[in-house]
């Protein structure tokens, strides 16, 4: 798959066991080396990672998913530090640059801060570095109780003129309904154009105890990614695998196809969504 810009999302589920709730090293290893790989093929790379709530949850020991805005805030300020530690640790192990940015809504409203952000992720792919972006949840009030970052990965996507984006979940795809409550739902692997019928088959809800994003918030990250002239790909990323199939052009997932709205305008989304 010949792609120049490339922003992956991973959501907390995917990053952390199950059963334990505790950062899962040898997935978060290979996410690190599959992009340092996509890197050395000559690709912009952008990681888009949830988990600063889960890994901070972990860390002070918080067992009940947190309800209050200032202890979800508190829990990721804890958390966003240990797990960028992580990261750049375990990417210093292949001599690959990092960097971190936070970003919220206002910082994509206002003019001034959304053409400094573009210019910084610009600086950062010229000098060869990953940029690493959550929402900057301790500051956000409103987007960390209604916001995601499938929504959030789209709009970096639109921002920094990505080619494809790819939703790592808990789920291998689009399906026709729930296929953990319908057994004969089947996986949709192409969707050539977001449609109303499309978007109200959108579920609200996320299987996991530690992420945010349902059905609903793929789709419309679906559509800001598509109607900005990007392909976007839901996989598993149970196996992170799927990354190297997805760039060799192999069947992974549910494929939404670009198809670039000429009238696009991010702010138009920002408003919307």
């Amino acid at each position: 798959m010949k792609k120049r810009r490339i922003v992956i999302k991973i959501g907390s589920s995917s990053l952390t066991h199950s059963e334990t709730g505790n950062l899962n090293l040898q997935k978060v290893e290979k996410l690190v080396r599959a992009l340092t790989d996509l890197h050395h093929m000559g690709h912009d790379v952008v990681l888009v990672s949830s988990g600063a709530i889960a890994v901070g949850r972990k860390a002070l020991g918080i067992q009940e998913r947190p309800r209050s805005t200032s202890v979800k805030q508190a829990l990721a300020a804890v958390g966003q530090a240990r797990l960028m530690m992580t990261y750049q640790r375990l990417f210093s192990e292949y001599d690959q640059f990092t960097a971190q940015v936070l970003i919220t809504k206002d910082t994509m409203i206002n003019n001034l801060s959304r053409f400094n952000a573009r210019n910084t992720f610009e600086e950062l792919f010229s000098m060869g570095v990953i940029p690493i972006v959550n929402e900057n949840d301790t500051v956000a009030t409103h987007e960390i109780e209604f916001g995601d970052n499938d929504r959030l990965s789209a709009i970096v996507t639109a921002l920094v003129g990505g080619d494809l984006l790819i939703l790592l979940s808990d789920i291998d795809g689009l399906y026709t309904d729930d296929p953990r409550s319908n057994v004969n739902a089947e996986l949709i692997r192409v969707v050539p154009e977001i449609t109303e019928e499309l978007l109200s088959m959108g579920k609200d809800t996320s299987s996991s105890d530690v992420g945010t994003g349902g059905m609903s918030a793929k789709l419309t990250a679906a559509r800001i990614a598509t109607d900005s002239g990007a392909d976007m790909i839901i996989a598993n990323g149970n196996d992170i695998d799927n990354i190297y199939r997805i760039m060799e052009g192999r069947e992974c997932g549910t494929l939404f196809q670009a198809h670039k709205n000429k009238n696009f305008d991010l702010l138009d989304y920002l408003a919307k969504y």
